[in-house]
């Protein structure tokens, strides 16, 4: 437990170095309850510093969501997805009858709070492209978690897909105001307007 312990303080501490990275929390405070943060996604260090800028006592208790085909690979990537940051494994082709969110759901019935990229997919070019249907479920059968966008800014300059080794270069990451899914609303309507409230995040220059 302690060598996860110390590998998880190592990676935070190297992830901010490269990155010089800062919390900017403008529509919620860092608290104690269950959550799902939910982010645009353009590097293989998004979760890692989502992570990173929370606080201990926060942290771990909140799961990154990420693909088994990349992090089950290799014996260094399990070690990490499951020993260091507790990651929750989704199957991109699940097998017939079996809902690729199931092992989320069982997370949150845990009472675990999730980090969560709706894309589905990283970006190759850092624009934000159309959420999928996933997080529509997961709000629409856990209304007692907080849904809190999160907007990371330069990650896809620091490490784009298909880089081996990251660029330094500052990164922001805000988190913004907690939404609901209204009770009739539709997914269409639900997924633009989470969307949204990631992109209203952006700098403005």
């Amino acid at each position: 437990m302690w060598l996860d312990r110390f590998a998880g303080l190592f990676l935070i501490a190297l992830a901010r170095l490269l990155t010089g990275a800062y919390a900017n929390w403008l529509g919620c405070r860092p608290e104690a309850q269950q959550r799902l943060y939910f982010a645009n996604h353009s590097s293989h260090l998004d979760f890692l510093l989502l992570w990173a800028m929370l606080p201990p006592a926060i942290r771990y208790r909140t799961r990154p969501v990420a693909g088994a085909d990349y992090w089950g690979a290799s014996a260094l990537r399990r070690y990490l997805i499951h020993r260091v940051f507790r990651g929750v494994l989704v199957e991109r082709k699940p097998k017939p009858g079996v809902s690729p969110l199931a092992p989320l759901q069982a997370a949150l019935d845990a009472g675990d709070s999730l980090i969560f990229f709706p894309e589905g997919t990283r970006s190759l070019d850092g624009e934000m492209q159309a959420f999928k249907g996933g997080l529509y479920h997961l709000a629409r059968d856990n209304p007692q978690v907080e849904l809190v966008p999160v907007r990371m800014e330069n990650l896809n300059r620091v490490m784009p897909k298909g880089n081996l080794l990251p660029v330094p270069l500052v990164c922001v990451l805000s988190f913004g105001t907690p939404l609901a899914l209204g009770a009739e609303e539709a997914k269409a309507d639900f997924l633009l307007r989470a969307r949204e409230a990631v992109l209203a995040m952006m700098p403005q220059h």
